[in-house]
């Protein structure tokens, strides 16, 4: 199969029929086989009906309905399981991301040899002080902390090789950072192309302030997994043997003036309390990274959706 098209969607019903139409014209005008996959993440409007009647005229059509809403990483992580074809699309279903960069994009990973493609809203039409400047400031932090020169890591419209999605784990709210995640799982050929940003026709954004800071949040998580992930311990592990030390030493050096003078008041100076909370902070950092160890040879799976139902995809 040329192509997957995963589409994760909320409440939207308006945009579906026109969306789906637009993409098999793309398919049908340059001779693909594809699928498309439209992950329903717990609509409260009638998508999923919409969906299922969409299905029924085009048998290229797939659904995965949640039975509650996850998220927009639960969606793409469940889409890329599902997915079958060479290369996989990621769109947004708002109508503000064009089918018609498809082939392009499509032609980038194949002949360009790219891992991954990233979509580019150079020019957007979203509010300045709300969607915009908090995008910039974002993306300058990605930029900065992982090294991918990225001008949009939020750009839903993105192309991958079909072992990059089946190599990756996208959980939490880690969709901003997919390219992060590909160079995390070796994949280091990461390109990006400028894309049409259309303005929104249906439906509203569901872009809040609450997003902006939990992408920094995540920004710092992703951080700390990419280099001790896998190590915890050289992590906690060194900061409680410094801070253990710290005491250590400061406790010895009051200890030995008490011996020296028996007149020296070892409990009433401030350095004795800082030394034995410094001891205990470090002997605490250092059973974390025990168990965090513990933790990452014995996780269970993290990635388990109530899914009520599918369309054309396999159990």
């Amino acid at each position: 199969m040329d192509l997957s098209i995963v589409i994760p969607l909320l409440n939207e019903e308006e945009s579906l029929p026109e969306l789906c139409a637009w993409i098999e014209r793309v398919m049908t005008a340059n001779k693909y086989s594809y699928e498309v996959i439209l992950v329903d993440d717990g609509s409260t409007d009638d998508s999923w009906e919409v969906i299922k009647k969409l299905s029924e005229s085009n048998a290229n059509l797939k659904g995965i309905r949640f039975q509650r809403n996850y998220g927009k990483s639960a969606a793409l992580n469940e889409g890329f399981k599902a997915s079958k074809g060479d290369v996989i699309i990621t769109m947004d279903a708002d109508m503000q991301d064009s089918p018609d960069e498809i082939p392009e994009l499509r032609r980038m990973i194949l002949e360009g040899g790219y891992d991954l493609v990233s979509g580019w809203k150079q020019k957007r039409f979203d509010n300045a002080l709300t969607k915009n400047l908090p995008s910039k400031l974002f993306n300058a932090a990605a930029r900065a902390s992982s090294g991918i020169k990225l001008n949009d890591f939020n750009c839903g419209l993105k192309a991958y090789k079909r072992k990059v999605v089946k190599s990756i784990e996208v959980f939490g709210e880690m969709h901003r950072y997919i390219p992060v995640l590909a160079k995390w799982a070796g994949f280091r050929k990461i390109g990006e192309k400028v894309v049409e940003h259309r303005a929104r026709k249906y439906g509203v954004t569901k872009f809040g302030w609450e997003r902006f800071i939990n992408g920094f949040l995540d920004l710092t998580t992703i951080t700390f997994l990419n280099k001790f992930g896998k190590r915890p311990m050289h992590f906690f592990g060194l900061y409680g043997t410094l801070c253990f030390l710290i005491g250590f030493v400061a406790s010895v050096y009051l200890t030995l003036n008490k011996f020296i003078d028996p007149a020296f008041s070892l409990t009433n100076k401030p350095a004795f309390y800082i030394g034995l909370t410094a001891m205990i902070i470090g002997i605490q950092l250092f059973l974390t990274g025990f168990i965090a160890e513990l933790v990452t040879r014995n996780s269970s799976e993290r990635n388990n959706y109530l899914i009520e139902d599918r369309l054309g995809i396999e159990k």
